[in-house]
């Protein structure tokens, strides 16, 4: 099913009956990579990266900056070319796609939802909605101004069709972005640092969009520094650092009891644990010292 079509036609809906997991374990591959290196210049990025996503799946990839996790997501869109490896979205070869018009027709099936918004700020939200499928995918006007609408609605800016970008708050325009990238009906979303340029009070709305995207069964790939994100909304998660997927796992064992001490250490810093504990040595520390005067 065209996850597009929940959010135009909310009476379409798989079954109640049909087990998320169990479905999700029968779809096939929409995303590989295998072997991927990639240097600019004499600096290595990625060193032999491997990952899957089957269609249906949410998979992030978390990991301190630099590590390649952007540069994965460029990737798989092809926006920057690998030195070796293969690259396939779909069964399609992005490596192989040269000429404009293949690069194009791979990327109307790839949305990109970048930490910045990349509005149009002269045009209306409607008209930003609208641009692409019109004049890329030769929709009708009354066609993409009928889901954009209904996009609105799904990302809770129904009201705000008319407004301009300019008019709008950091998380507005981001959940805007997401409902552009959703009017081109995309089979992958690619999703980089998307609340990274947000205030704290904006980021949980864009998380909840992207949350009910996942759970309507949209493909995502997302790498972000939201920690309890990731853990709540994953199928997969990757961590990766100095161009190396370091440990891969279901959520439960990354978030709970990674295997690798670098992946331990690193969610420790996230969540702020090591701050913590040192605070809490600190003051015992202190009390000990108290105690012996």
């Amino acid at each position: 099913m065209n996850r597009l079509a929940l959010a135009v036609d909310p009476l379409e809906h798989t079954p109640p009956s049909v087990d998320r997991e169990v479905k999700k374990s029968a779809d096939p591959v929409l995303v590989s990579l295998s072997d991927v290196h990639l240097s600019f210049g004499a600096a290595p990025v990625l060193n032999g990266i491997n990952l899957s996503v089957r269609r249906g799946e949410a998979v992030s990839i978390i990991g301190p900056s630099g590590s390649g996790k952007s540069t994965i997501l460029r990737c798989i869109n092809g926006l920057i070319a690998p030195q070796h490896g293969e690259i396939r979205v779909d069964g399609i070869d992005v490596r192989a796609q040269h000429t404009d018009a293949q690069k194009i027709a791979l990327r109307k099936r790839i949305g990109f939802v970048f930490q910045q918004y990349n509005l149009f700020p002269h045009l209306s939200v409607l008209a930003n909605l609208t641009i692409a499928p019109v004049s890329v995918l030769g929709r009708s006007r009354a066609e993409a101004e009928h889901d954009a609408h209904a996009l609105l609605k799904k990302v809770r800016l129904a009201d705000k069709a008319h407004a301009y970008p300019g008019e709008l708050s950091g998380g507005q325009q981001q959940r805007v972005a997401i409902a552009r990238t959703l009017a081109m009906r995309p089979d992958l979303i690619l999703f980089d640092e998307v609340t990274s340029a947000l205030d704290p009070e904006t980021v949980g709305e864009v998380l909840n969009v992207i949350g009910e995207l996942v759970d309507d069964g949209q493909t995502c790939v997302l790498v972000t520094h939201e920690m309890r994100f990731a853990e709540d909304v994953s199928d997969e998660v990757f961590f990766t650092e100095g161009g190396v997927i370091v440990e891969h796992g279901e959520p439960s064992q990354i978030f709970g009891a990674p295997d690798n001490d670098r992946t331990r250490l690193f969610l420790q810093r996230a969540r702020g644990e090591d701050r913590r504990a040192l605070r809490k040595r600190s003051r015992s520390n202190a009390a000990l010292a108290l105690a012996t005067l």
